[in-house]
């Protein structure tokens, strides 16, 4: 397990995905799969960037962990901001059209369809949401 903590600033974006991008080439993580997980961890980490601890500053901690059986990576992101369950959020009615739609949701929507799971839970104060995706 590998795990990075920095500043949630919209500035760390290119450090975090660094960070999630070496520990995926060296899991030989398919392209297809690495490019969901980008999408993914970047719609995470700009929403806790945004919203976490506004109009402040706080920290996030990225946890990365490869699972053997089966083959999967599994991303966590832990911060002290307020209470967020993006899980809990409705899915937007994509049937809509852009225009008819409520603003927002989307990005949380896409994460949730490209993840194989998608977990959350408020511990100690602490914002834990946790994303995993198999990649064989």
């Amino acid at each position: 397990m590998k795990e990075i903590t920095l500043d949630a600033t919209l500035e760390n974006l290119d450090e975090v995905l660094a960070f999630v991008d070496s520990s995926l080439e060296e899991a030989d993580c398919p392209m297809k799969a690495q490019l969901q997980i980008d999408v993914a961890v970047e719609e995470i980490f700009v929403n806790i960037a945004s919203y976490a601890y506004a109009p402040q500053t706080g920290s996030a901690t990225v946890r990365l962990e490869t699972r053997q059986d089966p083959r999967c990576v599994v991303i966590t992101f832990i911060d002290r901001g307020v209470f967020y369950d993006p899980v809990a959020k409705e899915d937007p009615d994509t049937s809509l059209s852009a225009e008819e739609r409520k603003i927002g949701g989307l990005g949380i929507y896409m994460v949730k369809k490209s993840m194989d799971e998608m977990l959350y839970e408020r511990r100690d104060g602490q914002n834990i949401l946790t994303i995993s995706k198999k990649i064989s």
